[in-house]
């Protein structure tokens, strides 16, 4: 265990600030263009729901593959390096303030994807190694909030600046100077074995972290790859928040209103997701029903208003409620598998639940485009029973296991 790592609230280090405000910097930047993409493809570029689909499936599918990559070459190399490498690529998103094109949209988007998700895997061992392992669900807890808090913030200035007549465009370029910072602020951290500050003061006594039976090993193995198919199929329902921003901003025929919905979904997202980082609730049933299930329920909603002409502000309450289901699944899904994996593979685990995640997002976002052409409802009424399949699985498989959000690692 890292030595610097402190018991009770000393487990915000300087380790984990670095890493969580880098992350916050991160979706400062490129919120507001995940935000602005369908609308600049879709209502700027006339380009059509299926281009922007393609965009995103290309972004995370292949994404899916570098994050694999990422998480290895994390364990061989150090997570550092690999995780700094991929945050450096991200920049190329706000270079979409540049394209005139709509395929040179989908280039720098999923190129830009590619190196986020390549760090991913990397970031979260780094954050896993920089906390003792019963502080996990708080740390990342912590991580999704300064996330996503970054996030709402770039979504408000978005709207912001929207209001006063910038472009698209403008604020995408604007966007590289959060998403440099970033960098600068991961390059701080630097979660290894070394000396605890304040050397002259005794030790505080170790924490000891029961050894689990073979038997309770099996359980967790056989959860761990439950957790991975299920969150492989939840991917097929996962689809881009831009959609939810299109159906509002087309409902409330103003491009400010769906950029708004993406700032609630934020929002509540980073509050529910740092509320249930501090939870010692049970992490397979949260996992199923609060966030696969209530993800679920909130995609239908979106499709049966969006077709009977409901008022925006119901529109604006199931973003909200989606926004919570993530903030759940995105805080406890890396602590689950923190918990569930041994340490010397976190960063190939932790990969391939961004792989599992990413490969559905492939295909889901394919699916949501076409289906979107259609009308919003056959696109979230496919979304929500996905979404509710991969609950069921997740619920029926994780029934043995005594896993709290906040327990060992």
């Amino acid at each position: 265990m890292n030595p610097r790592i402190r018991p009770g609230f000393g487990w915000v280090t300087r380790d984990v600030l670095a890493i969580t405000l880098s992350a916050s910097a991160a979706d400062l930047g490129y919120q507001s263009i995940i935000a602005g993409l369908p609308l600049l493809l879709v209502v700027e570029l006339h380009a059509g729901t299926p281009v922007f689909a393609l965009a995103t499936a290309i972004g995370y599918g292949g994404g899916s593959l570098l994050a694999v990559v990422g998480g290895r070459l994390g364990d061989r190399y150090g997570h550092r390096r690999v995780a700094l490498a991929g945050n450096a690529g991200i920049p190329l998103l706000g270079l979409i303030g540049l394209a005139v094109a709509p395929w040179q949209v989908v280039v720098l988007f999923a190129v830009g994807w590619w190196a986020r998700n390549f760090r991913n895997p990397s970031r979260r061992a780094m954050l896993a190694e920089a906390v003792a392992p019963q502080d996990r669900g708080r740390a990342f807890g912590l991580l999704n909030a300064l996330d996503l808090g970054g996030g709402l913030l770039s979504t408000l200035g978005l709207a912001g600046l929207l209001t006063l007549g910038w472009s698209l465009r403008g604020v995408f370029l604007l966007a590289l100077a959060p998403l440099a910072l970033s960098t600068v602020i991961l390059s701080l951290a630097r979660p290894r074995p070394g000396p605890q500050r304040g050397a002259g003061r005794p030790a505080p006594p170790p924490v000891v972290v029961p050894v689990p039976s073979a038997a309770a090993r099996s359980v967790e193995r056989t959860t761990l790859r439950a957790i991975l198919i299920a969150t492989g199929l939840f991917g097929f329902s996962f689809y881009n928040v831009g959609f939810p921003v299109l159906t509002v901003a087309e409902g409330a025929h103003a491009l400010r209103a769906g950029v708004i919905a993406y700032a609630i979904f934020l929002g509540a997202a980073a509050l529910v997701g740092f509320a249930i980082g501090h939870s010692r609730w049970r992490a397979v049933p949260v996992l199923g029903l609060l966030g696969y299930g209530l993800s679920a329920a909130a995609t239908l909603a979106l499709g049966v208003l969006s077709a009977t002409g409901g008022p925006i502000i119901s529109l604006g309450a199931a973003v909200a409620v989606l926004g919570a289901a993530v903030g759940v699944i995105e805080t406890v899904e890396p602590t689950m598998v923190a918990s569930l994996a041994p340490s010397s593979a976190q960063g190939r685990t932790q990969g391939m639940l961004t792989g599992a995640r990413s490969a559905g997002l492939l295909v889901g976002n394919l699916v949501m485009g076409v289906l979107y052409t259609q009308g919003p409802l056959p696109a979230y009424l496919y979304a929500s029973v996905v979404a509710a399949v991969g609950a069921i699985l997740l619920l029926g498989a994780g029934r043995r296991l005594p896993l709290r959000i906040t327990d060992r690692g």
